[in-house]
């Protein structure tokens, strides 16, 4: 059996949580509270308007009972708002808001920053390796999650 800190789920958490550190430091040194998931929901929320929260649950692989609290934040800061569905009154649909817009545009640098950081160990080839890796391991395992991610639907 492989050595604890040699495990894949424990470099899977080492990892996430070295990608978590460096995205917040990257995006409060340029000025902006976001968090990795409020980012990913406010740039889903941007491509998909007028999608619903388990929608975007689904398309974030986040949890549909936790999704609320994310979407909470991102409405408290004026980023995005619910409004009430045209097609069925009891839901609610997520549009962007001017200023959602303005910080996607103005915090991209720094995530891309981010990014990059992330990845500053290996070579641009052996980066692309690792990125087709882990898109080709989650692909697997999509369906195992507690909140696997949802293709968006047409």
């Amino acid at each position: 059996m492989s050595e604890p800190n040699d495990m894949p789920g424990h470099l899977a958490r080492r990892f996430q949580q070295i990608a978590v550190a460096v995205f917040l430091a990257e995006v409060e040194e340029a000025g902006f509270d976001l968090t990795p998931v409020q980012y990913a929901a406010l740039a889903t929320i941007k491509a998909n308007p007028g999608l619903d929260q388990v929608t975007l649950a689904g398309l974030i692989a986040y949890d549909r009972t936790t999704i609320t609290g994310v979407v909470d934040r991102l409405v408290q800061k004026g980023l995005a708002e619910r409004r009430a569905s045209s097609r069925d009154r009891r839901a609610r649909e997520l549009e962007i808001t001017d200023e959602g817009r303005r910080t996607l545009r103005k915090i991209t640098p720094a995530v891309e920053s981010a990014q990059a950081i992330m990845l500053r160990g290996l070579s641009a080839k052996e980066g692309e390796e690792l990125m087709r890796l882990l898109r080709k391991a989650i692909a697997a395992g999509n369906e195992l999650s507690r909140a696997p991610l949802r293709e968006a639907q047409a």
